[in-house]
């Protein structure tokens, strides 16, 4: 497996659009670099492995709160 990713197979993997990839990029939520000459934007595979674990974490962060305010 390739250690950088462009941001089209990163949109594939995490199955979103272009659009939302680059939002995701403009915004700092998932880091990328720019690289060569035409500045392609490319995402380390470990960086992305670790912002999907960030959302698995949110999402149970998420769960626990709802069900924690149903019990309240």
């Amino acid at each position: 497996m390739a250690r950088f990713l462009t941001l089209t197979d990163v949109a594939e993997e995490l199955q979103i659009s272009s659009s939302q990839m680059y939002a995701l990029v403009r915004s700092g939520e998932l880091p990328a670099i720019q690289i060569g000459g035409r500045g392609q934007w490319r995402v380390e595979q470990t960086v992305l492995d670790q912002y999907i674990e960030d959302k698995y974490a949110e999402a149970r962060r998420q769960i626990q709160d709802a069900k924690a305010k149903e019990r309240a």
